[in-house]
């Protein structure tokens, strides 16, 4: 594990946490943090899809407003987050993704195919990084605000995972109808919803995490990564 210092297209710098798999190479994927930094949590997706044989990196993108933030979900800390989520620039955070995902191409080990993965304010980065980016792959776990832009679903040339949480308060039913009826149209997204569960259900010892459900979707995104990343 080290750490990535990345140039941001309109000055300044930003770090990111890169894990390595065991053998030190492997295809490359970006993964977008919640609205709580790069913090353990993140970390430790980061590590579990480096033993899964991916170079992973997760930018720092709350550096403007405070870099190396590391929250959790619960107590001052939650308010802290949705304050930073309240002011985060997701124009800014969408070019320091794409500055990643160029620096991750040409990172030492990382083979010719890279993709993302994101959760909550990740997911729907993740989402955009489908329709704006040239990553070859994406993922999005219960990503915020997708309804809002899916008329650029047209723009989508590589395959997406989408991962909906059936009663997440952040994703009305109505949106969630809209975002199903909308993806359904096309054939590269894939998109499944998790009955029962809540926003965050994959969270790994979050307030809302559910085991069965986050067992389920993380085998579907390995499975799904190592078909548009591995060839396998």
């Amino acid at each position: 594990m080290t750490q990535l210092t990345i140039t941001a297209t309109d000055g300044g710098s930003f770090g990111a946490y890169v894990a390595r798999p065991e053998g030190g190479s492997g295809p490359g994927l970006l993964v977008i943090q919640e609205i709580f930094g790069v913090n353990a949590v993140m970390r430790h997706i980061a590590n579990n899809f480096a033993r899964a044989g991916y170079v992973a990196v997760v930018p720092d993108l709350f550096w403007r407003l405070e870099p190396g933030v590391q929250l959790v979900d619960e107590g001052a800390d939650l308010a802290k987050a949705f304050d930073f989520f309240g002011r985060f620039d997701e124009a800014k955070g969408m070019a320091d993704l794409t500055a990643t995902l160029a620096a991750l191409r040409i990172l030492e080990g990382v083979g010719d195919r890279v993709g993302t993965v994101g959760y909550c304010l990740g997911g729907r980065l993740a989402y955009l990084m489908a329709t704006r980016s040239d990553a070859d792959c994406n993922v999005s776990y219960y990503g915020v605000g997708i309804e809002n832009n899916l008329y650029e679903l047209i723009n989508v040339r590589r395959p997406l995972l989408l991962h909906i949480a059936e009663n997440d308060q952040f994703v009305n039913p109505l949106a969630r109808a809209q975002i199903l009826q909308e993806a359904a149209g096309y054939p590269q997204v894939e998109a499944y919803v998790y009955p029962g569960v809540g926003h965050a259900f994959a969270r790994l010892g979050g307030t809302t995490f559910e085991p069965g459900a986050a067992a389920i979707a993380d085998r579907r995104s390995l499975d799904f990564l190592a078909r548009h990343l591995k060839g396998a």
